[in-house]
């Protein structure tokens, strides 16, 4: 099969978060089952030109104003199998994706003329498969940047060599849209019919994964509980009714891990690599990351770690919120160390920094380091994950992979991962609650804190069982080729 990931972030090359994970994780693991997978992403000023390879001759996309141009480079995607190379296209347009930032810069969060950059972008898709004469079987666009990719592909892309290319469209984050002034819609040179046929209309503005939605032959998310979550008023962001019109095309599909990556086993990043078979150098993670964070080395006492982005969904403001929140308390009532890595909104590092001054068992590094988080994973006995929402999330998976247990909100991709204590059987992966409130984190915390002092045979016997857990991407390849068969039957019966 031959598939086309279109997308706006792919590590190595470029990464605000997990969405570049993923897909280049997802590509290498398809790669790996012998399919034939390119992607394509925009050549960012971050992107070395002169580590790529140019490919000759100027690419041109037709837009609502004039026919833009611009280059194409290539790579080849890291870690993919020698016999089947996953070559990496990056489309360079000075103008647009010469600057730095992604999708925005601290003075400028959302670039003004984003609309513009990736409706551009999602047209050049097309372009370069008949620069190259090469027609994808599936189009796997990610996220809003790329949502116009099954737009276009349904009005007016799907000919000649693209007449039987099917989209899908991954939704990894519904909290972000793509939602700007409907002015911007004319770049995109589709008539105003399509406008609203597709769905583009939201309250006088123009959504850009709303007519994604709308219009990909299949979609999904990034856990089976999200997707039933996002078809909710709560999580919907105000398209549950289109997801739930939707329905019989959308999918939940969990996102694995890279093993090769986070595995206790290999881990260079910590003093000793470590296994279920011999814990030893979990308990050197331990001693190192105290250490490190300038913490007394007690190894009996229980240790919370967290690397978190510091914003709104990871619920940081019932954790850290000024008065209120439940930080504070946790650290001054109960026999235990805390560490944190992180950064995001301004008043939550400020107070994190003072919480950190004054808890002598509380520490905290602004920023974020791989080294540090890979050691927060192994020398921590708990890590603590208090999402308002979470569409899938990684270092639940990442912990469970390492023996640490989690500390998880019941919600999205942290319910499909995390399996609850049981205090009378002793199953279980980890602790979890329902409501996000001050309260709530509190108690579980305190939960598992009385469960390492008086249950710790039955916390030995989970770290085992997290640590066997399967979270590699080979099953959810197999299940996303599963997904790219049905849009191809699907698209085959409708034609005849």
């Amino acid at each position: 099969m031959k598939i086309l990931m279109a997308t706006s972030e792919a590590v190595p090359f470029a990464k605000t978060g997990g969405l570049a994970d993923a897909v280049s994780a997802l590509s290498l693991a398809l790669a790996q089952e012998g399919h034939e997978v390119r992607i394509i992403i925009p050549r960012y000023y971050s992107i070395n030109r002169s580590n790529l390879q140019y490919l000759e001759g100027a690419l041109g996309v037709h837009t609502g104003e004039r026919e833009e141009w611009s280059a194409v480079y290539t790579a080849l995607l890291p870690g993919a199998p020698a016999k089947n190379p996953v070559p990496v296209y990056f489309i360079d347009h000075e103008q647009f994706f010469g600057r730095d930032g992604i999708y925005g810069v601290p003075s400028e969060p959302d670039f003004l003329d984003n609309p513009r950059r990736f409706t551009f972008f999602s047209r050049a898709v097309f372009q370069l498969c008949r620069k190259l004469g090469w027609y994808p079987d599936v189009v796997h666009a990610h996220d809003w940047p790329v949502a116009l990719v099954p737009v276009f592909l349904k009005y007016g892309e799907r000919t000649g060599g693209l007449a039987k290319t099917v989209s899908v469209l991954t939704i990894h984050n519904l909290g972000y849209q793509g939602i700007y002034h409907k002015d911007n819609y004319a770049y995109a040179n589709l008539d105003w019919q399509v406008f609203y046929e597709a769905g583009f209309d939201d309250w006088n503005m123009m959504n850009l994964l709303k007519a994604g939605i709308n219009t990909a032959d299949k979609l999904n998310t990034v856990s089976p509980n999200y997707a039933a979550e996002t078809q909710t008023q709560a999580y919907g962001f105000r398209l549950d009714g289109v997801l739930r019109y939707r329905s019989g095309d959308y999918r939940g599909i969990l996102n694995g891990i890279d093993t090769k990556v986070w595995n206790p086993k290999t881990d260079w990043y910590i003093p000793k690599p470590y296994s279920m078979k011999d814990m030893s150098g979990k308990r050197l993670a331990k001693e190192a990351l105290q250490k490190e964070f300038q913490l007394p080395l007690e190894p009996d006492v229980p240790l919370i770690g967290m690397v978190s982005r510091l914003t709104e969904q990871k619920g940081v403001g019932e954790l850290f919120g000024p008065a209120y929140g439940s930080a504070w308390s946790i650290c001054q009532d109960m026999a235990l160390q805390m560490v944190l890595i992180g950064s995001g909104d301004p008043w939550c590092e400020n107070e994190i920094k003072s919480l950190s001054s004054r808890l002598a068992n509380f520490k905290a590094h602004i920023g974020y380091s791989e080294a540090a988080s890979h050691l927060i994973e192994a020398g921590s006995d708990f890590f603590l994950m208090p999402s308002r929402y979470e569409p899938c999330g990684l270092n639940q998976m990442y912990s469970l992979a390492y023996g640490t247990l989690p500390i998880v909100r019941n919600t999205g991709g942290l319910a499909d991962t995390v399996e609850n204590f049981n205090q009378d059987t002793g199953a279980g992966t980890g602790f979890m609650f329902n409501d996000l409130t001050p309260q709530a984190i509190y108690n579980t915390v305190g939960w598992a804190v009385w469960a390492y002092y008086n249950c710790r045979s039955q916390v030995e016997a989970m770290r085992i069982r997290g640590m066997q857990q399967d979270f590699s991407w080979k099953k959810s390849a197999k299940q996303y080729l599963a997904l790219y068969a049905e849009a191809l039957a699907q698209a085959a019966k409708k034609s005849g």
